[in-house]
């Protein structure tokens, strides 16, 4: 894991996470000692299958995707984080580790916590431990509507559904991933996953070349996806 702490960085990333933005100012300024900024590099893993965290992490700029892991090593997403929430709700569930794992999806910047902080602040009872419930809430929404896509919705619409889903977490057009991560992540074949971005391709909708995707036309795309993404940005949009 090449996470690197970035102290100085805190100030001018005041308030980045929507989940930290929603906590009255007690509540924040007893967090704030307890905050520091990390640099998160694409593919490392914030958190293992079974596995206890050591500490809670806040995107963002980052984005963070939640995987279900095969014993054969097969793997697909089930949720996506953003700076609309928070990795390690296993912390405040119980004495299991992570239910799954948690893999930086795109580089950026987060806020981290040591384990024993953020469950104390939960345990208060407080602003905070409903904001984590509300986004519990939000997750298994996101989470479910993912698994009713993946049974019932195309390749051509998962991947539309998980373009818009990756874009609306970046500050940008662009997407720098390769076909082999988004067929991870999908649990499906990088054939498939070559096909159905050939198909956008030519339709005009992306520019896709060496592992950097470009939207061109967002509304096409939108008009594309199956209504889970709508329902997952909805819920995106009540976190913010």
């Amino acid at each position: 894991m090449s996470i690197k702490p970035s102290q100085d960085k805190l100030l001018s990333y005041a308030l980045g996470n929507g989940l930290l933005n929603g906590l009255l100012a007690p509540e924040h300024e007893r967090l704030r000692p307890h905050l520091e900024t990390v640099e998160l590099v694409s593919g490392d893993p914030l958190g293992e299958s079974g596995k206890p965290m050591s500490h809670a992490y806040f995107p963002i700029d980052a984005v963070v995707s939640l995987l279900c892991a095969m014993d054969d090593g097969a793997s697909t997403e089930i949720a996506m984080v953003g700076d609309e929430g928070v990795i390690g709700l296993s912390l405040v569930m119980g004495r299991g580790g992570m239910p799954g794992r948690a893999i930086v999806q795109r580089a950026g910047v987060a806020y981290r916590i040591k384990a024993e902080w953020f469950q104390d602040e939960f345990n208060r009872g407080g602003g905070f431990q409903k904001q984590l419930l509300y986004y519990m809430q939000l997750l298994l929404i996101q989470v479910s509507q993912i698994a009713a896509c993946n049974r019932y919705h195309t390749l051509d619409q998962q991947l539309c559904r998980w373009l818009l889903s990756s874009l609306d977490r970046l500050p940008t057009h662009e997407l720098l991933v390769t076909q082999e991560f988004m067929a991870n992540l999908l649990g499906v074949r990088r054939e498939g996953v070559t096909e159905s971005a050939g198909k956008l391709q030519k339709a005009g909708l992306i520019s896709y070349h060496r592992g950097r995707i470009t939207i061109l036309d967002r509304k096409g795309l939108e008009a594309r996806a199956c209504e889970c993404y709508r329902v997952i940005k909805q819920g995106r949009e009540y976190a913010l």
